[in-house]
């Protein structure tokens, strides 16, 4: 009989694991307690599919916290084995002018659509609407929620790809976490997700409008340019979703979380000085707006910055050249892109393999790695991905594996 393997979830991790064991004569089930695959995928392609960047790999690496972990899988199924790959499902790809990856047609449906179907002719087996509601060994007790009937399933492997906890609605609710022992997992924190700020009435008028071209950082770290928007509860964008790291830091070292912006980073200090220094004529809203900022960042200016210095040139300009604002927290992990946190590195081995659960192998979003949006997080999930379908065949034919280097 075939050696059957159980796959759990149908995400992009799910379903590269799925297609490295459809080359093999293996019996596979993809089980999905939605009605259809690969929802958040199919939810961030809705703005257009950025699915990888084409930065050196190098580069590319240091995105990730967990750089040493994923560098070997990263390197081997990078940004450019992804446009092939592409390309293989009839899906053409171009390189955006920031380095990001998108299909031509920008969107997700069909490239997900082409590579279901080839899936299906390669044998694969899906279930959807059922929950798997426990693992033991690698016996699986299975929901099938569109007539309530139980089964357990007896697998010779299973892969868990099952997401980490954000946007829980499309079918990441976390809930495997119980199969695991606690000390197997790195609490999950959200990430790529806006920070919070109590803001003054004075404030209300600029909800939704954006901080154009402003550099961002954290203590020390290096700066990063882009733009923000403020929002009611605080501030929102890529350019915040990359300081999630270091922000992340300053709690873990019992620090307050503290961002800097520079609103000008076009203009020197010196210059900047030269052009807040007022005519008697002009008024102090009319200074402001000739020297760059727009109304959004004066508003800011006044919500943040001493009156007293308002009217000193030299000083004032040191204050929009490093404006520090007291972030209050992270908007809830239920609104955040991705997860920092999950299985934690040592408990797994050089295959993904639970080291307390041979049989059972871990993939994507649900293990311990961290990433800005841009084509990273997805590019890891189908390394991982694949990295775990290569375990588990190894692991079915008793090979010798080791991990690439």
């Amino acid at each position: 009989m075939k050696k059957r393997v159980a796959i759990i979830g149908a995400g992009p991790a799910g379903l590269m694991a799925a297609e490295v064991l459809s080359q093999y004569d293996y019996d596979v089930h993809v089980y999905e307690q939605k009605p259809s695959a690969a929802r958040k995928f199919l939810m961030a392609g809705k703005t257009g599919l950025n699915i990888s960047h084409a930065e050196p790999i190098e580069q590319f690496i240091e995105r990730y916290d967990q750089a040493t972990w994923l560098e070997p899988w990263v390197k081997r199924w990078d940004a450019q084995w992804i446009q092939h790959w592409m390309k293989g499902l009839g899906i053409e790809s171009y390189v955006g002018s920031s380095g990001r990856i998108f299909p031509l047609e920008m969107k997700a449906a069909p490239l997900l659509r082409a590579w279901l179907k080839r899936l299906l002719e390669q044998g694969i087996q899906f279930h959807y609407r059922h929950q798997c509601l426990s693992l033991k060994a690698s016996i699986l007790q299975v929901k099938d929620l569109s007539n309530h009937q139980m089964t357990e399933q007896y697998y010779d492997a299973v892969v868990m790809a099952c997401g980490a906890i954000s946007w829980s609605q499309l079918g990441s609710d976390g809930a495997w976490q119980k199969w695991l022992a606690k000390n197997e997992i790195e609490t999950f924190q959200a990430s790529n997700v806006g920070v919070e700020r109590a803001w003054s009435k004075f404030m209300q008028p600029m909800f939704g409008q954006p901080l154009k071209r402003v550099d961002a950082w954290v203590d020390n770290q290096a700066k990063t340019t882009g733009d923000i928007v403020i929002s009611h509860y605080g501030l929102e964008s890529g350019l915040i979703y990359k300081q999630g790291r270091a922000l992340r830091g300053l709690v873990k070292n019992g620090q307050t979380m503290q961002l800097y912006l520079d609103l000008l980073p076009d203009q020197s200090i010196e210059q900047l000085s030269k052009k807040l220094n007022p005519s008697k004529k002009q008024s102090l809203s009319n200074v402001w707006r000739k020297a760059g900022l727009d109304s959004a960042k004066a508003h800011l200016v006044r919500e943040l910055v001493d009156k007293n210095l308002w009217h000193e040139p030299l000083a004032l300009a040191k204050q929009i050249k490093n404006l520090a604002i007291c972030i209050d927290g992270f908007r809830p992990i239920e609104e955040a892109i991705s997860c920092a946190g999950g299985i934690k590195q040592e408990v797994l081995s050089a295959q993904l393999q639970l080291k307390s659960n041979p049989a059972v192998f871990c993939c994507g979003e649900m293990l311990d790695w961290d990433a800005p949006t841009g084509g990273y997080l997805l590019t890891a999930c189908f390394a991982t991905g694949r990295a775990a379908g290569e375990g588990v065949h190894a692991y079915l034919n008793d090979e010798i594996f080791e991990r690439p280097i």
